[in-house]
């Protein structure tokens, strides 16, 4: 407890004007002190509840200025029943009686009538809040996780947001009188400030690994069976008339095991019936339209996207474990890729003036980087990363990260930095067995990505036309001194590196004429040259590669390297230039069909949900084509990366 050293003088001068003007300013504690009666009386006289006592532990604050007290404040004990803190939280009746104490709530605030001094109640609830925990650990041995409080209708809690409290709705409207609750009408706005983010990170982290009975959560979603499906994705996949009618039931089956990532019963069926709607002849699939169209509550569906408490980890887990089992492949490619979508405004989680793909030029986008898998038995994307420019770590963007629920700690990294990092994951899991890495000439001109590439991985990246390679293995010489100033000790090397580019002007060039795939029209054919190579950094040779190169019907080249072994025979290199491709066949599916750019949503975690869905929405369809199809299942995938080959004639 503070002692005053000060005697508390009672004024009433108008205090008016800016914050600095009236520096420094003291928080007293004032608890079973001489002053805790200038406390009462202030809290009396002026705020409008009132005050008569407080049970149980408590804090009261007096703020002064030049011995004048100008603001009052105390805390007392969490409220027991708080339904919007207590889904934020996540916690069961179990847990929250376990961790209640460790709630404070602000049952009193207020700034003296006569002070209007600008932004003063918003620095007084930071300021507060530091010394709050210290004197609260001081006397009660409690380490405080959460502060709480209630907003009346009559203010509109400015003050709590500026200070960077989080508003989660509104009370019921009822209080307690007795051992019964009794309904009041007066809703309140509930707002919370955590005080341990990272403890209160892993209390939610644990909430949402709780599953819930499911015999009492396995009600059908007839939504499912609604005949509203896309008619592309029907025709893609063989299906006819009499087949539609099963299709309901097999995608109820497909999502079944994804129920135990959602924690609260009936929340289910809003992950089912955004995958439905992804699937659907929607032209347009944010989370309003879906709702709309299956009759679901819309603030409902954008809620269970950005703060719904459901286990995202999880639900990708059970993604990568069915992917797997249906793909996977010991000949097969990892493949990465970026993906970047345009957007209107400056809010959206990670926006900003960056080069997009989409567009194919510089433009306002989000970006992310995606990990996808190719191979004999088919294609799908396993993860993704959001690339959070750097600029958006600078303190100007605070508030904004906040605002888009950007995770505490988050720090910033290049595409390549993500790249790596999500090869390392994928690698981890020992779900996707591969003999290849293939990535666009972003990745593949980057040393530091390659290096980064596990060495039991050959990599088949594209490169720049200007990328410089030896056409052999040259001698490094030191140039003879001519006599004069210093010697010049580096070596050189014995012929001159070229572009990739320049070897089409030699004559030595014999182009092979390959049939890469089967498509609508019939064989896929392209021109293809391929040698070894030594690549070249800084002016001198480093790594023996395959330089392969492929003719497009425009007559531009398509230029890519490849760490094989030198005894690797060229239809091997064929096979990993053509599983290249499917990743951009995923992205081309999940955006024609499944609106993977179309999603509305700024925040971090409903640009991770939106995707994970799509994953989800988008492997569904590769069980039933696989399933209809006549084709076999590499004939299927060739023809669909095909699709994508067309301007290899």
């Amino acid at each position: 407890m503070r002692l005053m050293r000060t005697e508390i003088q009672l004024s009433y001068r108008a205090l008016e004007g800016k914050l600095h003007e009236y520096q420094p300013m003291e928080i007293v504690q004032v608890d079973q002190t001489d002053y805790e009666a200038i406390w009462d009386d202030l809290i009396r006289k002026y705020h409008f509840l009132g005050y008569d006592k407080m049970i149980g532990q408590r804090i009261k604050y007096l703020v002064l200025y030049e011995s004048m007290p100008i603001a009052a404040l105390s805390f007392n004990r969490a409220t027991l029943r708080i339904a919007a803190r207590d889904e934020y939280v996540g916690w069961d009746e179990k847990e929250k009686l376990r961790n209640l104490h460790r709630v404070v709530n602000n049952n009193r605030f207020l700034i003296a009538p006569w002070v209007r001094i600008k932004n003063l109640a918003s620095h007084l609830l930071s300021r507060t809040l530091k010394q709050l925990q210290k004197d609260w650990y001081k006397m009660y041995g409690t380490r405080l996780l959460l502060a709480e409080t209630f907003v009346d209708e009559r203010y509109k809690g400015t003050c709590y947001l500026a200070a960077n409290w989080k508003c989660l709705g509104k009370t019921k409207g009822y209080g307690k009188i007795g051992s019964s609750f009794v309904y009041h009408g007066n809703r309140k706005a509930v707002y919370i400030y955590p005080l341990q983010k990272t403890e209160l990170a892993l209390i939610q982290a644990e909430s949402c690994r709780r599953t819930l009975k499911f015999e009492n959560r396995n009600v059908p979603n007839m939504m499912l069976h609604k005949p509203d499906w896309n008619p592309t994705i029907l025709e893609d996949s063989g299906i006819t008339e009499e087949m539609i009618k099963k299709l309901g039931k097999e995608l109820e089956d497909y999502l079944f095991p994804y129920q135990k990532c959602i924690n609260y019963a009936g929340q289910e069926a809003y992950a089912e019936s955004y995958v439905k709607g992804l699937m659907s002849d929607l032209e347009y699939k944010s989370a309003e339209p879906i709702a709309l169209r299956y009759g679901m509550p819309v603030r409902g569906m954008q809620r269970f996207l950005k703060d719904g408490k459901w286990d995202t980890d999880m639900m990708l887990d059970i993604y990568q474990e069915k992917l797997s089992g249906i793909v996977s492949h010991p000949e097969g490619m990892i493949t990465l890729d970026g993906c970047g979508n345009p957007k209107k405004g400056n809010n959206s989680v990670g926006v900003a003036r960056q080069y997009c793909g989409a567009t194919g030029k510089v433009d306002n986008c989000q970006t992310g980087v995606f990990i996808g898998y190719s191979g004999p038995n088919g294609y799908g994307l396993i993860d993704r990363a959001l690339y959070i420019p750097e600029k958006w770590f600078d303190e100007e963007y605070k508030q904004r990260r906040d605002d888009c629920g950007i995770p505490e700690g988050t720090k910033f990294r290049t595409s390549i930095e993500i790249a790596s990092s999500l090869l390392d994951r994928v690698s981890a899991t020992g779900l996707f067995p591969a003999r290849w890495v293939g990535v666009d000439s972003f990745f593949g001109r980057s040393r530091e990505f390659l290096a980064s590439i596990p060495d039991n991985l050959w990599y088949f990246a594209d490169i720049p036309a200007d990328t410089l390679i030896f056409t052999e293995m040259p001698a490094m010489i030191v140039p003879p001194y001519g006599g004069r100033g210093r010697r010049d000790l580096k070596p050189y090397p014995s012929i001159a590196p070229v572009t990739v580019s320049q070897l089409m002007n030699e004559a030595s060039i014999s182009w092979n004429r390959v049939t890469l795939g089967e498509g609508a029209k019939g064989p896929i054919v392209a021109n293809e040259f391929c040698r070894r190579v030594v690549l070249c950094n800084d002016h001198a040779p480093t790594d023996s590669v395959w330089l392969y190169i492929r003719q497009l019907n425009d007559g531009s080249f398509k230029f890519s390297i490849c760490n094989a072994p030198e005894d690797t025979p060229i239809y091997v290199i064929r096979e990993a230039a053509i599983m290249r491709w499917p990743i951009e066949q995923c992205f081309e599916e999940c955006k024609s069909c499944l609106g993977l750019d179309q999603y509305e949503a700024r925040s971090w975690n409903a640009w991770y949900r939106h995707t994970l869905l799509v994953f989800i929405a988008h492997l569904f369809l590769t069980i039933i084509r696989i399933k209809y199809k006549k084709k076999g299942v590499l004939q299927s995938l060739l023809t669909s990366v095909a699709k994508r080959l067309q301007h290899l004639v």
